[in-house]
Formats: C-alpha cells, structure tokens, sequence
C-alpha cells in the first residue's frame, strides 16, 4: 500500500515537473524541470526493476544533458524580453499600416 502511494505522489510530481517544464519562459528553470522528470523517470525505472536503464537513465538524462544545456545557456545572451517587445511592436506597426 504504501509502495503505491508513492508511486503515485511520484508520478503527480513528474506530470507537475514536465507541465512546468514547458510552461517556463526562462530557459534555465525548464532545463532543471528536465532534470527533475529525468530524476523521477529514473527511480521509476528502478523499481521496474530495470536498474541498468535506470542508471543510464541518470547518468545521461541528469547529469549530461543538464550540465550540456545549462552551459549552453550560460554562454549564450538572454534576451528573450528584449525580443519580445520588440516583435509585439513590430506586429502593431505592421497591423496600423
């Protein structure tokens, strides 16, 4: 009973994580949102008794491609308000003409 209690506040949580991982207009909060399903997906796997694909799992899933994108962020401008003002100006001036 209580292994299905938990997994089931385990799977709410990676619904919640990936619903916030796509609703997140700051690119480093949907990479850790990522990281997080990754995380969860992970220790499902484990309990499926797939610790080999639970492990890969981890090792790619967090850690590589977390670290990959979140050092991609980093070296890269954020603009993104910026950008967005501008092209909600630029479709007004188009829509006034």
């Amino acid at each position: 009973m209580a292994l299905l209690i938990f997994l089931i506040a385990m799977a709410v949580i990676l619904i919640a994580a990936a619903i916030f991982s796509i609703m997140q207009k700051d690119l480093l909060f949907a990479v850790l949102g990522t990281g997080v399903v990754s995380l969860i997906l992970s220790v499902f796997f484990y309990i499926l008794q797939a610790p080999d694909v639970a492990i890969t799992e981890a090792a790619i899933g967090i850690a590589l491609t977390t670290i990959i994108f979140i050092i991609t962020i980093r070296n890269t401008t954020r603009d993104e308000n910026k950008y967005n003002d501008d092209h909600i100006n630029k479709f007004k001036n188009e829509k006034d003409a």
